[in-house]
């Protein structure tokens, strides 16, 4: 179903060129169909921002609910970002209080970088909260990726996350673990999900705040959890929104940062990502890295045209069936009737871009 381009948001006209059905403001208030209202909390990085936004927006608008999905991309003022991140932020984001004050129906939390050993004394622990305990009480569901999952495992049943030997990077297999629950109801038994953190929650710790388990993996650890009430906060430790190619941009980085001396020892290759004939370009690549940051040379590299097309996504349709669930769920127990205020002015000469007014 149609996501609603209702902001002059790049996304939208991004998705749509790259085939998926994005509706004008014009269309979709012509049209008598259901509308759901979608927060969605980007704390990632600057280098990461833009890229997690569209993955998630797309997989919003995979769902195949008969809805039209309005989706409010926000951050926090207390996350260090660049001068051109802030404009891009303040031009096309919104504002949690005019989020708060129209309603939302659910809510999607990314996670974020880190820079303290404990969550609670990161600057945006509070604002995040503040977010949280808002939504707790006013949306149907809340959705967290990664660290957010983390943090609101952290304030809400008082788990603390552990440090792993490693860092978990990677494209893991998992397994749903057999409950009948809505979540995972006709989605594949066995499925990846790529995972990149360094903390972790285990089974133990999830099963002992009366959190139900819903898939895991061997090598990579639990990847989803649900409240005891099924669907209120879903809880996810990998990431099924990552594109064929971002975990590809990771190792690439930490490539520069190793030829520039930001690291001190190479970069693994991520486990079970590579294809046997991309490992011996990724590894040349390596090799480069090295002998640059020996001579003092600068490094470059071709990897994205080099190996982009030997990558294998093997995670994105499964992603696209739990998120389906997720909305189906949601759209279950919100409301019909109930209406936003959150409606643009369109720009005349352009059905897809709206007036660029807050």
């Amino acid at each position: 179903m149609p996501l609603v381009a209702h902001s002059g948001l790049p996304t939208f006209r991004y998705l749509r060129d790259q085939g998926h059905e994005v509706l004008s403001i014009d269309r979709a208030v012509h049209q008598d169909i259901r509308e759901l209202h979608i927060g969605f909390l980007n704390m990632m990085p600057d280098a990461a921002l833009r890229a997690t936004e569209r993955q998630f927006i797309r997989l919003v608008g995979s769902c195949n609910r008969i809805a039209q999905f309005f989706v409010y991309p926000f951050s926090l003022p207390e996350l260090e970002r660049s001068a051109d991140t802030l404009g891009y932020i303040e031009r096309y984001y919104s504002d949690f209080d005019t989020l708060r004050d129209a309603g939302l129906d659910a809510l999607i939390i990314t996670g974020a970088n880190v820079a303290n050993p404990a969550l609670e004394e990161e600057a945006f622990w509070e604002p995040l909260i503040e977010v949280v305990e808002w939504a707790r009480g006013n949306v149907a569901s809340i959705l967290c990726s990664c660290l957010a999952t983390h943090a609101l495992l952290k304030h809400f049943h008082g788990i603390d996350r552990q440090p792993l030997p490693k860092k978990r990077w990677g494209v893991y297999s998992h397994r749903v673990n057999g409950t009948r629950h809505p979540l995972i109801r006709d989605i594949n038994t066995r499925f990846d999900v790529p995972h990149s953190r360094y903390n972790d929650i285990s089974r133990a710790q999830f099963e002992a705040a009366g959190l139900t388990v819903l898939a895991e993996s061997a090598e990579g650890g639990v990847h989803m959890a649900a409240s005891p009430d099924q669907f209120r906060v879903i809880y996810m430790q990998g990431h099924p929104e990552y594109d064929v190619n971002s975990l590809l941009k990771e190792y690439r980085r930490e490539l520069y940062r190793f030829a520039e001396g930001e690291r001190d020892r190479p970069p693994p290759l991520p486990d079970n990502y590579f294809s046997d004939d991309a490992r011996p370009i990724a590894l040349a690549a390596l090799d480069a890295a090295a002998r640059a940051r020996e001579t003092g040379e600068s490094f470059s590299d071709s990897l994205e045209a080099d190996i982009g097309a030997l990558l294998d996504n093997t995670w994105g349709d499964t992603a696209k069936a739990i998120i389906n669930n997720w909305l189906g769920l949601v759209y279950g127990v919100t409301n019909l009737d109930r209406k936003k205020q959150f409606m643009p002015e369109v720009d005349p000469d352009d059905p897809l871009r709206l007036k660029e007014t807050k």
